[in-house]
């Protein structure tokens, strides 16, 4: 299985979402993680509501730091946009998906990050099975 870690500075939206759809689209191609540089120790109630809003029970995650995550080498790092504020983590591959902090938006704003973070994760799945 391929490790695919997603970071970002709280680990409490955007990573914390895009494992959920590693979960959920990856099966038998990926195991999922995330954490955070900075994390806030809680996960957004935004992105419960907007994760339950499909389906997926967001409650069982935790915000997590990057001391909390297995500390192997990852196939993929994918960092949600904080940039230079994440720090080096072990992997094969690195990708900035530069996607905007949704945790002030309105629910409306909000969904449409959560949509595009499930479309770039199933980008991700597919270009994982395809090699």
């Amino acid at each position: 299985m391929t490790k695919v870690l997603f970071v970002c500075v709280e680990n409490s939206c955007r990573s914390q979402m895009a494992e959920a759809f590693g979960n959920i689209h990856g099966k038998g191609v990926i195991t999922s993680y995330s954490s955070g540089s900075h994390p806030s120790g809680v996960v957004n109630e935004k992105a419960i509501a907007a994760m339950e809003e499909i389906g997926y029970d967001l409650t069982i995650h935790r915000s997590k730091s990057l001391d909390d995550i297995p500390q192997v080498e990852f196939d993929y790092v994918v960092t949600m946009g904080c940039g230079d504020e994440c720090p080096y983590v072990q992997t094969k591959k690195r990708e900035d998906w530069k996607i905007p902090d949704p945790k002030h938006m309105e629910m409306k704003d909000f969904r449409q990050v959560r949509n595009t973070i499930r479309d770039m994760v199933i980008r991700l799945i597919k270009e994982i099975k395809e090699i």
